[in-house]
Protein backbone atom coordinates (compact mmCIF):
# COMPACT_ATOMS: atom_id res chain seq x y z
CA UNK A 1 0.00 0.00 0.00
CA UNK A 2 2.77 1.92 0.77
CA UNK A 3 4.80 1.75 -2.58
CA UNK A 4 1.06 2.39 -4.26
CA UNK A 5 0.69 5.84 -2.22
CA UNK A 6 4.34 6.72 -3.34
CA UNK A 7 3.04 6.08 -7.14
CA UNK A 8 -0.51 7.85 -6.44
CA UNK A 9 -0.18 10.75 -4.67
CA UNK A 10 2.19 11.91 -6.95
CA UNK A 11 0.19 11.59 -9.46
CA UNK A 12 -2.80 13.18 -8.24
CA UNK A 13 -0.79 16.72 -7.08
CA UNK A 14 0.66 16.75 -10.71
CA UNK A 15 -2.84 16.74 -11.98
CA UNK A 16 -3.77 19.18 -9.84
CA UNK A 17 -1.48 21.90 -10.32
CA UNK A 18 -1.24 20.99 -14.24
CA UNK A 19 -1.40 24.63 -15.84
CA UNK A 20 -5.22 23.92 -16.78
CA UNK A 21 -6.14 23.09 -13.49
CA UNK A 22 -4.49 25.71 -12.19
CA UNK A 23 -5.41 28.08 -14.44
CA UNK A 24 -9.80 26.84 -13.94
CA UNK A 25 -9.36 27.35 -10.23
CA UNK A 26 -7.92 31.16 -10.40
CA UNK A 27 -10.60 31.84 -13.50
CA UNK A 28 -11.29 34.53 -13.68
CA UNK A 29 -8.36 36.56 -12.83
CA UNK A 30 -9.59 39.49 -15.28
CA UNK A 31 -12.78 41.46 -15.91
CA UNK A 32 -14.60 39.12 -19.03
CA UNK A 33 -16.12 40.58 -22.07
CA UNK A 34 -19.32 39.33 -22.93
CA UNK A 35 -20.26 40.20 -26.41
CA UNK A 36 -23.98 40.54 -26.72
CA UNK A 37 -24.90 40.56 -30.84
CA UNK A 38 -28.06 42.45 -30.19
CA UNK A 39 -29.00 46.31 -29.56
CA UNK A 40 -29.89 47.05 -25.73
CA UNK A 41 -33.04 46.70 -24.49
CA UNK A 42 -33.82 43.05 -26.27
CA UNK A 43 -34.44 40.02 -24.94
CA UNK A 44 -30.72 38.62 -25.26
CA UNK A 45 -29.65 42.02 -23.64
CA UNK A 46 -31.97 42.42 -21.07
CA UNK A 47 -31.63 38.32 -20.13
CA UNK A 48 -27.58 39.55 -20.07
CA UNK A 49 -27.45 42.37 -18.06
CA UNK A 50 -29.61 40.40 -15.44
CA UNK A 51 -27.69 37.27 -14.83
CA UNK A 52 -24.03 38.36 -15.40
CA UNK A 53 -24.84 41.14 -12.95
CA UNK A 54 -25.03 38.23 -10.54
CA UNK A 55 -21.66 36.75 -12.27
CA UNK A 56 -20.14 39.47 -11.02
CA UNK A 57 -20.89 38.56 -7.25
CA UNK A 58 -20.35 34.68 -7.62
CA UNK A 59 -17.16 35.02 -9.79
CA UNK A 60 -15.37 37.96 -8.09
CA UNK A 61 -14.89 39.73 -11.72
CA UNK A 62 -16.50 42.05 -13.65
CA UNK A 63 -18.73 40.63 -16.45
CA UNK A 64 -18.78 43.52 -19.21
CA UNK A 65 -22.26 43.71 -21.64
CA UNK A 66 -21.15 44.75 -24.84
CA UNK A 67 -23.46 45.42 -27.33
CA UNK A 68 -22.39 44.84 -30.81
CA UNK A 69 -22.33 42.44 -33.80
CA UNK A 70 -19.96 40.31 -33.12
CA UNK A 71 -20.25 36.02 -33.66
CA UNK A 72 -17.45 36.15 -35.76
CA UNK A 73 -15.51 38.41 -33.91
CA UNK A 74 -15.80 35.93 -30.80
CA UNK A 75 -15.13 33.12 -32.86
CA UNK A 76 -11.33 34.60 -33.38
CA UNK A 77 -11.00 35.58 -29.80
CA UNK A 78 -8.41 33.61 -27.60
CA UNK A 79 -10.01 31.05 -26.05
CA UNK A 80 -9.47 31.90 -22.31
CA UNK A 81 -12.68 32.79 -21.25
CA UNK A 82 -12.26 36.10 -21.50
CA UNK A 83 -14.83 36.39 -24.65
CA UNK A 84 -18.34 35.09 -23.67
CA UNK A 85 -21.14 35.66 -26.74
CA UNK A 86 -24.62 35.90 -25.30
CA UNK A 87 -26.64 35.03 -28.63
CA UNK A 88 -30.57 33.29 -29.22
CA UNK A 89 -31.16 30.81 -31.96
CA UNK A 90 -31.08 33.48 -34.47
CA UNK A 91 -27.06 32.07 -34.16
CA UNK A 92 -28.50 28.40 -35.70
CA UNK A 93 -31.32 30.08 -38.00
CA UNK A 94 -28.24 32.34 -39.22
CA UNK A 95 -26.31 29.32 -40.83
CA UNK A 96 -29.40 28.68 -43.28
CA UNK A 97 -30.46 31.91 -43.90
CA UNK A 98 -26.79 33.60 -45.36
CA UNK A 99 -25.37 31.86 -48.19
CA UNK A 100 -21.87 32.55 -46.54
CA UNK A 101 -21.02 33.53 -42.92
CA UNK A 102 -17.18 33.49 -41.72
CA UNK A 103 -17.44 31.13 -39.36
CA UNK A 104 -19.02 27.69 -38.60
CA UNK A 105 -21.97 27.81 -36.44
CA UNK A 106 -21.17 24.63 -35.18
CA UNK A 107 -17.38 24.00 -35.31
CA UNK A 108 -16.40 27.27 -33.95
CA UNK A 109 -18.33 27.37 -30.57
CA UNK A 110 -18.28 25.64 -27.62
CA UNK A 111 -21.85 26.15 -25.73
CA UNK A 112 -21.55 26.85 -22.31
CA UNK A 113 -25.51 26.23 -21.23
CA UNK A 114 -28.88 28.15 -22.70
CA UNK A 115 -29.75 30.81 -20.06
CA UNK A 116 -33.28 31.82 -20.79
CA UNK A 117 -36.29 30.02 -22.72
CA UNK A 118 -38.22 32.31 -24.70
CA UNK A 119 -41.70 31.56 -25.49
CA UNK A 120 -43.79 32.94 -28.34
CA UNK A 121 -47.56 34.17 -28.83
CA UNK A 122 -49.89 33.85 -31.29
CA UNK A 123 -51.79 37.15 -31.33
CA UNK A 124 -54.54 39.06 -33.40
CA UNK A 125 -55.78 42.23 -33.70
CA UNK A 126 -58.94 42.50 -32.32
CA UNK A 127 -60.95 43.45 -35.62
CA UNK A 128 -60.31 39.61 -37.11
CA UNK A 129 -63.34 37.67 -36.16
CA UNK A 130 -61.30 34.99 -34.67
CA UNK A 131 -60.80 34.16 -30.48
CA UNK A 132 -59.14 31.13 -30.38
CA UNK A 133 -56.48 29.52 -32.40
CA UNK A 134 -58.87 26.79 -34.18
CA UNK A 135 -61.02 29.51 -35.33
CA UNK A 136 -57.86 31.44 -36.98
CA UNK A 137 -57.04 27.83 -38.66
CA UNK A 138 -60.62 27.50 -39.57
CA UNK A 139 -60.91 31.50 -41.23
CA UNK A 140 -57.17 30.81 -43.00
CA UNK A 141 -58.22 27.68 -44.62
CA UNK A 142 -61.40 29.36 -45.66
CA UNK A 143 -59.74 32.39 -47.24
CA UNK A 144 -56.26 31.37 -48.39
CA UNK A 145 -53.69 33.97 -48.81
CA UNK A 146 -55.72 36.56 -47.58
CA UNK A 147 -54.85 37.12 -43.48
CA UNK A 148 -51.92 38.94 -43.23
CA UNK A 149 -49.65 37.98 -40.74
CA UNK A 150 -46.31 40.10 -39.88
CA UNK A 151 -42.96 39.27 -38.41
CA UNK A 152 -39.66 41.01 -37.13
CA UNK A 153 -37.89 40.13 -40.61
CA UNK A 154 -37.41 37.65 -43.37
CA UNK A 155 -36.35 34.45 -41.29
CA UNK A 156 -36.21 35.60 -37.77
CA UNK A 157 -38.17 33.72 -34.93
CA UNK A 158 -41.22 35.29 -35.56
CA UNK A 159 -41.34 34.25 -39.29
CA UNK A 160 -40.58 30.94 -38.89
CA UNK A 161 -43.23 30.21 -35.94
CA UNK A 162 -45.90 31.24 -38.37
CA UNK A 163 -44.18 29.09 -41.43
CA UNK A 164 -44.26 26.21 -38.94
CA UNK A 165 -48.09 27.10 -38.00
CA UNK A 166 -48.86 27.19 -41.68
CA UNK A 167 -46.90 23.95 -42.19
CA UNK A 168 -48.45 22.40 -39.28
CA UNK A 169 -52.32 23.27 -40.18
CA UNK A 170 -51.92 23.31 -44.20
CA UNK A 171 -52.88 26.71 -44.22
CA UNK A 172 -51.45 30.03 -46.23
CA UNK A 173 -51.31 33.10 -45.02
CA UNK A 174 -49.21 36.10 -46.50
CA UNK A 175 -46.27 37.22 -45.18
CA UNK A 176 -45.25 41.12 -44.62
CA UNK A 177 -41.96 41.75 -43.22
CA UNK A 178 -40.84 44.35 -41.05
CA UNK A 179 -37.48 45.70 -39.78
CA UNK A 180 -37.41 44.31 -35.72
CA UNK A 181 -40.18 43.55 -33.09
CA UNK A 182 -40.88 47.49 -32.56
CA UNK A 183 -42.30 47.95 -36.42
CA UNK A 184 -43.71 44.76 -36.30
CA UNK A 185 -45.85 45.79 -33.32
CA UNK A 186 -46.83 49.20 -34.34
CA UNK A 187 -48.66 47.23 -37.69
CA UNK A 188 -49.98 44.77 -35.34
CA UNK A 189 -51.75 47.24 -32.75
CA UNK A 190 -52.93 49.75 -35.94
CA UNK A 191 -54.27 46.75 -37.64
CA UNK A 192 -51.50 47.24 -40.81
CA UNK A 193 -51.26 42.99 -40.09
CA UNK A 194 -54.12 40.68 -38.60
CA UNK A 195 -51.85 38.23 -36.70
CA UNK A 196 -48.22 37.14 -35.55
CA UNK A 197 -46.44 34.90 -33.31
CA UNK A 198 -44.31 37.61 -30.69
CA UNK A 199 -42.13 36.95 -28.11
CA UNK A 200 -44.30 37.18 -25.03
CA UNK A 201 -42.21 40.14 -23.38
CA UNK A 202 -42.39 42.82 -27.12
CA UNK A 203 -46.04 41.55 -26.93
CA UNK A 204 -47.00 42.91 -23.14
CA UNK A 205 -47.83 46.36 -23.55
CA UNK A 206 -49.88 45.94 -26.53
CA UNK A 207 -52.22 43.01 -24.54
CA UNK A 208 -52.35 45.03 -21.40
CA UNK A 209 -53.64 48.11 -23.93
CA UNK A 210 -56.41 45.42 -25.41
CA UNK A 211 -54.95 46.15 -28.82
CA UNK A 212 -53.84 42.70 -29.59
CA UNK A 213 -55.56 39.24 -28.67
CA UNK A 214 -54.08 36.37 -27.36
CA UNK A 215 -54.98 32.84 -28.89
CA UNK A 216 -51.86 30.57 -27.82
CA UNK A 217 -48.58 30.60 -26.77
CA UNK A 218 -45.93 28.17 -28.98
CA UNK A 219 -44.79 26.14 -25.81
CA UNK A 220 -46.08 22.66 -25.28
CA UNK A 221 -48.12 23.70 -22.02
CA UNK A 222 -49.72 27.03 -20.99
CA UNK A 223 -47.34 29.54 -19.32
CA UNK A 224 -47.05 30.37 -15.50
CA UNK A 225 -47.37 34.57 -16.38
CA UNK A 226 -50.19 33.40 -19.05
CA UNK A 227 -52.68 30.28 -17.31
CA UNK A 228 -55.51 31.45 -19.31
CA UNK A 229 -53.92 31.72 -22.73
CA UNK A 230 -53.78 28.02 -24.19
CA UNK A 231 -51.27 26.68 -26.03
CA UNK A 232 -51.07 26.30 -29.68
CA UNK A 233 -50.71 22.37 -28.85
CA UNK A 234 -54.23 22.12 -27.25
CA UNK A 235 -55.60 22.47 -31.00
CA UNK A 236 -52.69 21.74 -32.90
CA UNK A 237 -51.08 18.48 -31.40
CA UNK A 238 -47.73 18.13 -31.60
CA UNK A 239 -47.12 21.96 -32.12
CA UNK A 240 -44.05 23.14 -30.27
CA UNK A 241 -41.53 26.14 -31.06
CA UNK A 242 -39.90 27.65 -27.94
CA UNK A 243 -36.23 30.15 -28.81
CA UNK A 244 -33.51 30.27 -26.17
CA UNK A 245 -30.65 32.90 -25.09
CA UNK A 246 -27.35 30.88 -24.34
CA UNK A 247 -23.89 31.61 -23.86
CA UNK A 248 -21.07 30.86 -25.86
CA UNK A 249 -16.93 30.96 -26.08
CA UNK A 250 -14.96 30.21 -28.77
CA UNK A 251 -13.62 26.37 -29.51
CA UNK A 252 -10.63 25.45 -27.99
CA UNK A 253 -11.78 26.81 -24.59
CA UNK A 254 -9.98 24.87 -21.81
CA UNK A 255 -12.80 22.33 -20.52
CA UNK A 256 -11.94 23.48 -16.66
CA UNK A 257 -12.80 27.13 -18.07
CA UNK A 258 -15.80 25.84 -19.43
CA UNK A 259 -16.66 24.12 -16.58
CA UNK A 260 -16.35 26.82 -14.48
CA UNK A 261 -18.61 28.99 -16.26
CA UNK A 262 -21.22 26.49 -16.50
CA UNK A 263 -21.13 25.78 -12.72
CA UNK A 264 -21.37 29.63 -11.77
CA UNK A 265 -23.74 30.33 -14.51
CA UNK A 266 -26.22 27.67 -13.25
CA UNK A 267 -26.20 29.26 -9.79
CA UNK A 268 -26.72 32.39 -11.21
CA UNK A 269 -30.01 31.14 -12.66
CA UNK A 270 -30.58 29.32 -9.63
CA UNK A 271 -30.69 32.25 -7.56
CA UNK A 272 -34.46 33.16 -6.34
CA UNK A 273 -33.66 37.10 -7.42
CA UNK A 274 -32.50 36.32 -10.70
CA UNK A 275 -35.57 33.83 -11.66
CA UNK A 276 -37.69 36.42 -10.76
CA UNK A 277 -36.36 38.81 -12.45
CA UNK A 278 -36.15 36.46 -15.58
CA UNK A 279 -39.39 35.08 -14.92
CA UNK A 280 -41.00 38.73 -14.86
CA UNK A 281 -40.05 39.54 -18.43
CA UNK A 282 -41.27 36.02 -19.39
CA UNK A 283 -37.67 34.69 -19.61
CA UNK A 284 -38.34 31.47 -17.83
CA UNK A 285 -34.31 30.24 -16.42
CA UNK A 286 -33.18 27.31 -18.65
CA UNK A 287 -29.60 26.29 -17.14
CA UNK A 288 -28.41 22.76 -18.86
CA UNK A 289 -24.90 21.07 -19.34
CA UNK A 290 -22.48 22.07 -22.14
CA UNK A 291 -23.21 18.10 -23.70
CA UNK A 292 -27.46 19.44 -23.04
CA UNK A 293 -26.23 22.68 -24.55
CA UNK A 294 -24.65 20.66 -27.29
CA UNK A 295 -27.78 18.10 -28.35
CA UNK A 296 -30.10 21.58 -28.29
CA UNK A 297 -27.84 22.81 -31.09
CA UNK A 298 -27.51 20.24 -33.33
CA UNK A 299 -31.30 19.04 -33.28
CA UNK A 300 -32.32 22.91 -33.56
CA UNK A 301 -30.20 23.26 -36.58
CA UNK A 302 -31.96 20.46 -38.32
CA UNK A 303 -35.82 21.90 -37.24
CA UNK A 304 -34.38 25.23 -38.80
CA UNK A 305 -32.43 24.15 -41.98
CA UNK A 306 -35.92 22.51 -42.92
CA UNK A 307 -38.02 25.74 -41.79
CA UNK A 308 -36.17 27.97 -43.47
CA UNK A 309 -35.94 25.68 -46.66
CA UNK A 310 -40.43 26.13 -46.34
CA UNK A 311 -40.36 29.48 -46.05
CA UNK A 312 -37.90 30.33 -48.71
CA UNK A 313 -36.20 33.04 -46.43
CA UNK A 314 -32.34 34.35 -47.43
CA UNK A 315 -30.47 36.56 -46.66
CA UNK A 316 -27.83 38.10 -49.07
Amino acid sequence: MKGLNRIVLPAVVAALCSPLAVHAQAYPTKPVRVIVVFPPGGSNDVTARIVFTKMNEIAGQQFLVDNRGGAAVVATSPADGYTLMVQSTTHIANAHLYKKLPYDTLGDFIGITTLARQVGMLVVHPALPVKTTKELVALAKKRPGDIIYGSAGSGSYVHLSMVLLENATGTKMTHVPYKGGGPLNIALASGEVQTTVGTIASLVPNLNAKRIRALGVTSDKRTAQFPDVPAIAEAVPGFEFTAWVGCFVPKGTPRPIVDKLNADLRKALADPGVASRLSAQTLDPLPMTPEEFAARLKSDYVKYEKLVKISGAKIE
